[in-house]
């Protein structure tokens, strides 16, 4: 399977089993997702939500049926910036037998048109420090290292 035998398309409730075991599928997501079957219900939940928000997009790259891929795209409208929008990219995961086959740059060239289209001045998005592969991939498509996040947990 190469980027060009998937479908980007929204995602449905019916995926959300394959997204919550890509977003386990490495160091940080171990500790903090519970793939069991049945999903918590906190899961469909939250789709839900995401599915009811206009600013919330979550799509999914599938090839031959199977989901390979997803990330989930918002458009923060903002004062700053002279009132622009940003699209901030969340949750991009590939399925780790799929990656390094351009799904994942097929993905946020995806997500990257569609936040011009819906009148973003930049997208950004964040990824973990120890994520140091995720790092260079999002380097190679054009993104630059440009802020200091920092987390509260509660």
């Amino acid at each position: 399977m190469n980027a060009d035998a998937i479908v980007i398309r929204s995602a449905r409730r019916e995926d959300v089993a394959a997204i919550v075991a890509m977003l386990a599928d490495d160091h940080l997501g171990r500790a903090r997702e519970r793939v069991e079957d049945p999903l918590p219900a906190s899961y469909y939940d939250a789709f839900a939500r995401v599915e009811r928000d206009p600013n919330l997009t979550l799509v999914v790259a599938e090839s031959a049926g199977r989901v390979v891929g997803c990330l989930q795209l918002a458009i923060l409208p903002g004062i700053s910036s002279q009132g622009g929008v940003r699209g901030l990219l969340e949750d991009v995961r590939v399925a780790s037998d799929c990656r390094s086959r351009g799904i994942g740059e097929r993905l946020v060239q995806w997500a990257v048109t569609e936040a011009k289209a819906r009148g973003c001045n930049l997208v950004e998005l964040l990824t973990h420090q120890t994520r140091v592969d995720a790092q260079r991939f999002y380097k190679r498509l054009g993104f630059t290292a440009s802020h200091v996040g920092m987390t509260v947990r509660f």
